[in-house]
């Protein structure tokens, strides 16, 4: 069962799907597209990948589709409705991955685009965990993770209501290593979003 919290995340994105698309596209010098090739680099052909947090079919989701046997995970009805149209070679799950489980050490890498900065802080020790078990050896775990210190915020965010949770990057980065993960990279990274500067913590990190 969802937990109530990420419930409003699902509900959100359904909601403001067509405003948060312009949105992203509004957004300058976005670290995703670097981060996303070293770990395509670091991948051989057709290694199962899953994606977290998906959305609707982003550049990511694509080229990671073009290369991997991907399943994309996210809870917005809307968001997989335009992941299953525009990546029809990738697997498409609706689900709460803060409980979804997948075979122990089945997976070559997991990655999650900024949808861990929605995952409930109490929820992300455990999920860190999974993810960890999840991976075969030499697994790989890319992440954006939020960096302030806020244990709840819910409010309206792009016209519809959203909830945010995130620990700091020392605590973040701690928690991956007590999980057993190896951090090959550890970077707080700021770019502008259309409000202003935005930072998050990108880590790429290996079983």
């Amino acid at each position: 069962m969802s937990d109530p919290r990420t419930q409003i995340v699902g509900a959100g994105y359904d909601a403001m799907v067509d405003t948060w698309e312009d949105w992203v596209a509004q957004i300058e010098n976005d670290p995703r597209a670097e981060w996303r090739d070293e770990l395509i680099e670091r991948l051989p052909e057709g290694a199962r990948v899953v994606e977290l947090g998906c959305g609707g079919g982003t550049t990511e989701t694509r080229l990671l589709a073009q290369r991997f046997r991907l399943t994309g995970v996210d809870l917005s009805d809307e968001q997989l409705r335009r992941a299953r149209e525009r990546v029809p070679e990738a697997e498409f799950v609706q689900a709460d991955f803060t409980s979804i489980d997948f075979e122990s050490e089945s997976l070559a890498a997991v990655v999650a685009f900024y949808s861990f900065n929605h995952v409930p802080r109490d929820l992300l020790a455990p999920l860190d965990a999974r993810v960890r078990r999840w991976l075969a050896p030499d697994g790989l775990f890319l992440t954006a993770l939020g960096t302030s210190d806020t244990e709840n915020w819910t409010g309206e965010w792009l016209g519809a209501t959203m909830y945010f949770s995130s620990f700091p990057p020392a605590v973040n980065s701690r928690m991956l290593r007590d999980a057993g993960f190896e951090l090959l990279r550890d970077e707080v990274v700021t770019f502008q979003e259309p409000e202003g500067p935005a930072r998050f913590q990108w880590i790429l990190a290996r079983v």
